[in-house]
């Protein structure tokens, strides 16, 4: 039997994922509170360290980007959680809590900001996956646009404290 032909057969007997426009839709599934929990731990203090590119300027070099989130929170209703985060855009340097959605496609948390203003910096929209220690996502601000990515790094711990001196000779 010929590829062709074994796929045609799978998909006329509704095999191999694929989904028929008759058939509903099935939910998202909701997150465990294990799953919760991972993934507050794996937004608390971290930065995500990447690059960005440009739609219509595909031909540039991916420019660096850098946020720091000191804390991720899961807030009781529906799949908002409220993100303290740190972001560098431009010229710009601003610290604020963003409320955002996160939702989920099987154990892949997906962050999803819609035409929401950030005060100081503008109006965003994006669709971040979050998976094994990266991110990968689209951006819109106005009407530029673009693709982003990178890795999430624990960020170091910033207490203020000067190091102690060690006594010369030892």
């Amino acid at each position: 039997m010929s590829v062709r032909l074994m796929l045609t057969a799978l998909m006329c007997l509704g095999i191999g994922g694929v989904v028929f426009a008759d058939e509903p839709a099935k939910p998202a599934a909701s997150p465990t509170p294990e799953m919760i929990k991972k993934l507050t731990e794996e937004l608390t203090n971290v930065k995500l360290i990447g690059s960005f590119t440009i739609s219509s300027r595909e031909n540039q070099t991916p420019k660096a980007e850098e946020y720091t989130i000191t804390s991720a929170l899961k807030l009781p209703e529906g799949d908002t959680w409220m993100i303290k985060a740190r972001i560098k855009y431009g010229d710009k340097d601003v610290t604020a809590p963003i409320p955002l959605e996160i939702k989920w496609a099987g154990d892949t948390p997906m962050i999803t900001l819609t035409n929401l203003e950030i005060p100081g910096l503008g109006t965003f929209s994006s669709r971040v996956v979050i998976y094994e220690g990266r991110y990968a996502g689209t951006w819109q601000h106005d009407k530029i646009g673009g693709h982003l990515f990178g890795r999430i790094e624990k960020a170091a711990a910033e207490t203020g404290a000067k190091p102690e001196a060690k006594p010369a000779g030892k």
